[in-house]
């Protein structure tokens, strides 16, 4: 068994240990996840794994390295409601929002999200941080997957999209850094389901490709819906 088939084994062992049983219910993706997310539990998965059987595979490297510079101003404004990306996001998903006043509620100063990531509460408070915005599909694994032949504004439109975009704590972010769904999952395994369908909504909706352990793991994990 090759190396890669191994480790994404791992990842989905080490998920599936951790689930306390066929009580779990899944999670589900989000309406705001992508244009095939559906109101129905059930059709956000089975649509997702159609979707992922036509991603196209590809195994080889980017032909140039990735830089985070290629993607854009961060946090840029694309939607061109006044606030950038990261307030728009906080605004989404935190409850009990409290915005600096002046912004037009636009900057938010607290509030308090419930992680998908973690099932856990944090509490958020601007001059302290404690609330990353993570990128679903990290943007170093968008570049490999096909946004290096990207035109500018394209890799500014898909760092900033909403659909791509989830607030969870600083703690997981950085654990998270840049590593695919093969090789990182959300610590809640009741998330694993929506995660996986999120990954392939997000990257159907922008035509990037998988490699061969990132599909494995989301077939499995899609299985599992």
């Amino acid at each position: 068994m090759s190396g890669a088939v191994l480790a994404v084994a791992a990842v989905v062992a080490v998920w599936t240990a951790s689930q306390p049983g066929s009580d779990v219910v899944p999670g589900t993706a989000k309406s705001t996840t992508g244009p095939s997310a559906s109101s129905s539990p059930a059709a956000a998965p089975a649509a997702s794994t159609v979707d992922l059987a036509g991603l196209v595979v590809v195994d080889d490297a980017a032909p140039r390295p990735y830089e985070r510079d290629e993607f854009g101003q961060r946090w840029a404004d694309v939607d061109r409601n006044g606030c950038d990306q990261r307030n728009d996001v906080l605004a989404r998903d935190l409850v009990d929002v409290v915005y600096r006043p002046g912004t037009q509620d636009c900057v938010v100063e607290r509030g308090a999200l419930t992680d998908p990531y973690t099932g856990e509460l944090v509490r958020f408070e601007k001059v302290d941080g404690g609330i990353d915005i993570d990128h679903v599909v990290p943007l170093a694994a968008a570049w490999r997957a096909g946004a290096w032949s990207w035109t500018a504004q394209q890799r500014t439109d898909f760092a900033n999209d909403p659909a791509n975009l989830q607030a969870t704590s600083s703690s997981v972010n950085r654990s998270k850094g840049d590593q695919g769904v093969d090789e990182w999952l959300p610590p809640d395994p009741s998330y694993a389901c929506a995660y996986a369908t999120r990954w392939v909504q997000i990257k159907t909706r922008w035509s990037l490709t998988v490699t061969t352990a990132e599909k494995t793991t989301l077939e499995q994990l899609l299985e599992r819906c």
